[in-house]
């Protein structure tokens, strides 16, 4: 059996809104190691294929602002995370995926709480498509899993909110040290929950940086860390527990989605972790300010969306440092 685990990130670049990660781990047969193989017809990797199966890939082909691409990014996110419940429920609570997907990895209360827009997050889930028909999918997806011996043994995400970024880029004085830190969360949980026997994990490549080993050591200091290979597209390490039965085989890649499952699915999840988030955003400054046209957060419409809410900012007297990035 493999274990097949990873990683990556949705919001890094927009000024407004959170910064989300997703992550996602499975267990298979070596034989069913190309789990969109193993799980055809189900899930495929083809956005017009949605109908009938869960499209899983890269969130810029799952997901474009469109009532179509919207249902398709909830029915892949939900589906899966619904995996891992007992009864195969998928979520039914925005509060429940941004804050409990684990809730190990939320946010303290007080963090969340200087956020006005995400206190009391009432909308329920799925909120673009029937939620029989989706659990009624999510049988067949699970139907599939159980023939090929595919286990999907953690999913979730990590929600930074806009404050907590605010934060953390003033403490690392650099994005990319804040995208690490928020990341490393989640390495360690797949390190200690389930790299007993060994474990695969694939990270999209964080910007153009080449070498990682320094910080690996650093983070996992119960662990050797091997170099295996560094390259402009590529770079692969294996770790090893000093003391104990894990290790890990890491890779950080350019375009890791398309080759990792796990990683195109951790894609997914952290882009409806993402949009669900906003669209919480924006339901509270309409309740404000019901003219106020919705925004994604990217820099050019986030510059118009300020200067439209200014009279509401400035109403409800709300902290610039949670709403707006530094960085």
């Amino acid at each position: 059996m493999a274990k097949l685990a990873g990683v990556d990130e949705a919001g890094l670049g927009p000024m407004l809104g959170p910064l989300t990660l997703g992550f996602s781990v499975f267990e298979a047969p070596e034989a069913a190691r190309d789990l969109w193989r193993a799980l055809e017809p189900q899930v495929s990797d083809d956005p017009l294929r949605d109908a009938k199966g869960f499209v899983v890939a890269d969130s810029k082909v799952v997901f474009k602002r469109t009532p179509r691409c919207r249902k398709r990014l909830e029915a892949t996110a939900l589906g899966f995370l619904a995996l891992l419940d007992r009864a195969r429920r998928p979520h039914t609570s925005v509060g429940r995926l941004l804050w409990e997907t684990p809730s190990a990895l939320a946010p303290e209360a007080e963090i969340v709480a200087r956020h006005p827009w995400y206190r009391d997050l009432a909308t329920k889930l799925p909120a673009h498509q029937d939620a029989r028909t989706l659990e009624l999918r999510v049988e067949g997806l699970w139907r599939a899993a159980e023939r090929r011996g595919v286990k999907l043994l953690d999913a979730g995400v990590r929600v930074l909110p806009e404050g907590d970024l605010n934060r953390s880029f003033r403490e690392t004085s650099n994005k990319a040290a804040t995208h690490w830190a928020a990341s490393l969360a989640i390495f360690q949980r797949i390190w200690r929950e389930h790299a007993h026997g060994g474990l695969e994990l694939t990270i999209d490549r964080h910007g153009g940086r080449m070498h990682y080993g320094p910080q690996l050591a650093r983070a996992f200091t119960d662990a050797n860390v091997l170099l295996v290979s560094e390259t402009p597209v590529r770079s692969e390490y294996a770790l090893a527990e000093r003391r104990g039965p894990r290790a890990m085989r890491v890779v950080f890649a350019e375009r890791a989605e398309q080759a990792s499952f796990a990683v195109a699915l951790g894609s997914c999840l952290a882009k409806y972790a993402r949009e669900t988030a906003m669209d919480a955003f924006n339901a509270w400054f309409a309740a404000r300010a019901p003219e106020l046209v919705a925004t994604a957060g990217y820099t050019t419409d986030a510059r118009r969306w300020l200067v439209d809410a200014a009279p509401v900012i400035q109403r409800e007297q709300l902290d610039r440092a949670c709403l707006v990035r530094e960085r």
